[in-house]
């Protein structure tokens, strides 16, 4: 983390607007620390409102103790089932800008349930910010009885944003903000499958997961002719604030760029930038006992994809693993990562109503050095598809001390069948089973893309496989897969566990991890697969 020194006006000039609006309102603070209270509004009285408001805002926060809204929700909304909930809807002609001849129109949710706490929402409207109210007429209650009972005052839940994607003559929901910092889009012709959200922090930690909230949110008016539309936000938790800038374009790939400028109230053990989070219930790799399912393979997503500095692509497929499994790839100034659904055949899922053919993948690609620090995919056991249960982030190696800002700024893309990976050669299935010889492994890859598909089926491929400790390879095979098109690696793999006592302590060892690409003499034609395994 680069600490910075500045010796003179011209230097503060030049330096980006975050670390300026930063300096000013330390500046204040070390002056007369009131003068960045967090409890200042922005809504109704903001003039010039810009990314540098939300900056001095969220280090506001982080100079202050924290402040949890729990409780601005009633009990009566917190403790009704799901049903009721879902009773509750928003009227479509209650939708913001409905009637102005805009492109974008913003629907909202309402607290209850799982969503206890409100949000402030603000239109920011060539410049100057106004309060969205809540009010109860804005929604059909059904068959619940209580929508006099709601304070006047409360806020949101979040929001959906609406936009023509599919039809030039409908707007579809492609974008949601609801819940702690989950946000979820689709492209074009794709259906809801993973989230992403603004921050993980401690994730996987022994003393809990700590989930940053989106406490208030300002959305810039759209023009007519706008194909893009802009949202800032406000992030509050315990130990962190924070200010983010989204910059939503829907399309074939629905785009989102993303500022982002951080502030730790407290040391954390691990900051979780730009995590992904999605669903593995089971696939062609792994089916948990006692699973029966007429699917073949249920998931929203089936694999993580990683580019390297050094211009090395790996994919790691997922798993449901039986207990915790936490994957880390050291990554020296990442160029992207993202959650992958790369099977896209209906007959893989045969699920007519929930379309897993159809979810998307999300790439994040940064903008700028990260500098040092590791991709983490976190698996964890589910015993059901209700359950978000794979988390991918990449974490900084080195943190700064509270009130020091960290910046970090990226672009989302949400894809249909056009994803992000490597150039060449990328693993399309991977499949597990017991081997020929007793107590082995047979790992089955089939490789497609790049140069592999125009290679004679008599080409000198060889495959380079790597075994950790804890297994040794026993043999290898690839050769041509004229169903697919490209090529199959299939290889044997034997644990080390020749005694009784190795055996009954196999379930206490690390999992063993493996790797393995495709090359012809000199020229690498995949990218690398990688994969553990509990022996």
């Amino acid at each position: 983390m680069r600490l910075f020194r500045f010796r003179s006006r011209k230097a503060v000039r030049s330096c980006p607007p975050f670390l300026r609006v930063t300096l000013f309102a330390l500046l204040l603070l070390a002056i007369h620390p009131s003068s960045v209270s967090p409890a200042k509004p922005l809504g109704d009285q903001e003039v010039g409102f810009s990314f540098e408001s939300v900056v001095a805002r969220a280090l506001g926060l982080a100079v202050a103790p924290y402040e949890d809204s729990k409780g601005q929700v009633p009990d009566f909304l917190l403790n009704m089932d799901y049903d009721a909930w879902r009773d509750i809807r928003f009227r479509p002609q209650k939708s913001l800008w409905r009637g102005e001849a805009l492109p974008f129109e913003l629907q909202f949710f309402h607290p209850g349930l799982y969503y206890d706490r409100s949000v402030s929402v603000n239109v920011v409207d060539q410049g100057r910010v106004g309060r969205l109210g809540f009010d109860t007429d804005m929604f059909d209650y059904g068959r619940n009885e209580f929508a006099n009972d709601i304070p006047a005052s409360m806020g949101f839940a979040g929001f959906r944003v609406h936009f023509p994607v599919n039809r030039a003559d409908y707007k579809d929901e492609f974008l949601v903000f609801l819940g702690a910092s989950y946000l979820r889009a689709v492209p074009k012709g794709q259906y809801y499958g993973l989230s992403a959200r603004g921050l993980a922090v401690d994730t996987a930690s022994p003393k809990g997961e700590e989930f940053p909230w989106f406490r208030e949110f300002w959305i810039v008016k759209p023009k007519p002719q706008d194909t893009e539309l802009t949202i800032y936000a406000l992030l509050d938790s315990p130990s962190v604030t924070g200010a983010y800038r989204y910059v939503a374009k829907p399309g074939v790939s629905t785009e989102m760029e993303v500022s982002s400028v951080l502030f730790l109230r407290k040391p954390v053990e691990k900051l979780g930038i730009a995590p992904l989070t999605s669903m593995y219930f089971f696939g062609e790799n792994s089916r948990p006992e006692g699973v029966d399912d007429f699917r073949p393979e249920v998931h929203d997503s089936d694999g993580l994809q990683i580019q390297f500095s050094s211009g090395e692509w790996l994919f790691r497929p997922l798993k449901n693993p039986k207990n915790l499994a936490i994957s880390a790839f050291e990554a020296e100034s990442v160029r992207g990562f993202g959650l992958l659904q790369r099977d896209r055949d209906f007959g893989s899922f045969q699920d007519l109503e929930a379309h897993y053919h159809q979810r998307p993948n999300l790439w994040i690609e940064p903008r700028g050095d990260w500098g040092s620090g590791r991709l983490e995919l976190v698996e964890i056991p589910t015993p059901n598809e209700m359950n978000d249960n794979i988390v991918a982030y990449w974490s900084p190696a080195r943190m700064p001390k509270p009130g020091v800002p960290m910046s970090f700024d990226y672009v989302m893309r949400w894809q249909g069948e056009a994803e992000s990976h490597a150039p060449a050669g990328h693993a399309i299935s991977t499949r597990a089973g017991q081997g020929s010889r007793t107590g082995s492994r047979l790992f089955v890859v089939d490789f497609k893309g790049g140069a592999l598909e125009s290679l004679a089926a008599d080409a000198p491929i060889m495959a380079v496989i790597s075994v950790d400790e804890g297994a040794k390879l026993l043999e290898q095979q690839v050769m041509r897969n004229q169903a697919t098109g490209g090529w199959r690696l299939s290889f044997l793999v034997l644990p080390d566990a020749s005694s009784a006592l190795d055996k009954m302590l196999a379930e206490r060892r690390s999992p063993v991890e493996l790797r393995a690409f495709l090359q012809q003499g000199s020229d690498v034609l995949t990218e690398t697969w990688s994969y553990s395994f509990k022996p």
